[in-house]
């Protein structure tokens, strides 16, 4: 278990207290539908962080091309019809670069400020040229409207508990997932970033915001910076 990090609740719990059975139970939101508005059709996708293949099978049915990565074993004996590889994302090196390298679950708010870095380092690693780094941020407001819950369509509650300073600018948090038969719980470590902030983490391994993809701006595509640069601003 990696520092900080603590799961409870039936069958396997991953390094960073996620539990295996609970993340296959929870639905698939919005996010393929933003992603595939985002990228060119039929894209070869990186997927950083695939854990049970929630947006993986979302992403193949329509037409993607995906390598799913995760440091759960567990996790990826349920991703199906993408390749799959089990390491630390940090220390990925595939020898390859894909048309979009995708970094969600709130990754790039690791507590551990090198931890980002390596993240970040892999994304640039992974990019070809002319590709984009798609990362989903925390809400602005995800740290600060505490405890709070949320009842979903499908019958289960979900709840931040607790958000808690344990220094240097990181946040100790705890999650609850109830559901009519079972109930999970998740701590883990996260450092909130403002927008500046987090723009500025990006700029620091080679990356750039070429726009924010929603108006919340959770999610965002990002290029290196040195294209971003030589190309100017899009719209």
């Amino acid at each position: 278990m990696r520092e900080g990090y603590e799961g409870t609740g039936p069958g396997a719990i991953t390094p960073d207290g996620c539990a295996v059975e609970l993340y296959s139970r929870l639905p698939v939101g919005d996010e393929p539908e933003i992603i595939a508005a985002a990228v060119p059709a039929g894209a070869r996708i990186l997927e950083l962080g695939s854990g049970v293949g929630r947006m993986t099978h979302a992403l193949l049915e329509r037409g993607f091309e995906v390598t799913a990565v995760d440091e759960s074993a567990d996790m990826l004996e349920r991703v199906r019809g993408a390749r799959t590889i089990c390491s630390p994302i940090e220390d990925l090196d595939l020898g390859e670069t894909f048309d979009v390298v995708l970094l969600a679950s709130f990754l790039v708010h690791a507590g551990d400020a090198e931890v980002r870095r390596g993240l970040l380092r892999t994304c640039v690693r992974h990019v070809a040229e002319g590709g984009s780094v798609l990362i989903q941020r925390e809400g602005e407001d995800y740290h600060v409207n505490v405890p709070r819950e949320r009842v979903d369509p499908s019958g289960f509650t979900v709840r931040i508990v607790s958000s808690e300073p344990v220094g240097d600018g990181v946040n100790s948090v705890r999650a609850e997932y109830e559901f009519p038969d079972a109930v999970w719980t998740q701590t883990f470590r996260a450092r909130p970033l403002t927008r500046e902030q987090f723009e500025e983490a990006l700029e620091e391994t080679g990356l750039r915001v070429d726009r924010y993809l929603t108006e919340d701006r959770i999610w965002v595509r990002a290029v290196p910076a040195v294209r971003a640069a030589g190309e100017g601003e899009r719209p």
